[in-house]
């Protein structure tokens, strides 16, 4: 990706124009993971969330090309989980959705919610974007 001239958006007639960008990995028993790669990679992911729980960590950036202002922050949210069957687990994997999130972690999939125990912290941090970090970083891009 080419990287943005900010002088592009820097004309005072125009209408402040914002950047936002965030990703989510998620941390299990120490160790980050982001996207599964395999049927077994994300077996492995899914299996040792049964019974157990992970971490969830997202980043939030929004950028004031008008201004420049830049702004981040970093959003945390836990979920515990009941044991999740192996059959759920195969037919999570056969859908290919699991290769398309941060840890094969789908928290609102019907298959998944079930064996939801608990969500500590908000559960759109857990599926990638923080509303409540992102409209403050919002906010704070547009005050001069």
């Amino acid at each position: 990706m080419s990287r943005m001239r900010i002088s592009d958006y820097q004309k005072e007639s125009d209408q402040p124009t914002l950047l936002i960008t965030s990703d989510i990995v998620v941390v299990h028993e120490g160790i980050i993971s982001e996207k599964p790669s395999t049927k077994e990679e994300a077996r492995q992911f899914l299996k040792g969330y049964s019974g157990g729980h992970v971490s969830t960590v997202g980043g939030v950036v929004v950028t004031n090309l008008t201004t420049g202002k830049k702004l981040g922050s970093l959003d945390k949210a836990e979920v515990y989980f009941h044991d999740i069957p192996e059959e759920v687990i195969e037919k999570l994997i056969d859908e290919g959705v699991v290769f398309r999130v941060a840890g094969g972690l789908l928290l609102e999939h019907p298959l998944t919610l079930p064996f939801v125990e608990a969500v500590v912290g908000s559960s759109d941090s857990v599926m990638g974007l923080s509303k409540d970090v992102a409209n403050k970083l919002i906010h704070e891009a547009l005050t001069v």
